[in-house]
């Protein structure tokens, strides 16, 4: 047994640090960082300031279409809402435009 991935204390010898892993996880501390952007990830932070910015919307849809939620899956939800509201602002800026003009 390898004792980097040991969870048994008994088994280390006296002053050796140990990696502590879940057998049946081995993931189990990949997430453990907090996410960018004051803890709330790219994509909710571009939803929120997208009510400022709209083209913060634009720029988490561009994130979201190129697979950026793969480093970190936790991203994907706010991404993926930053989409649907550039989508939301799309569609209100066409119909604003087409009412004015027609």
């Amino acid at each position: 047994m390898d004792q980097k991935h040991t969870t048994e204390a008994v088994e280390h010898r006296n002053g050796e640090y140990a990696l502590i892993r879940d057998a049946e996880d081995p993931q189990l501390g990949l997430y453990d960082k907090p996410l960018p952007c004051f803890g709330c990830g790219i994509g909710w932070f571009s939803l929120l300031l997208g009510f400022v910015f709209p083209l913060m919307w634009y720029y988490a849809t561009i994130l979201y279409f190129g697979n950026y939620y793969h480093k970190d899956p936790r991203e994907r939800a706010g991404l993926a809402a930053s989409a649907i509201a550039a989508l939301i602002c799309t569609i209100a800026v066409i119909i604003t435009i087409a009412v004015l003009v027609f």
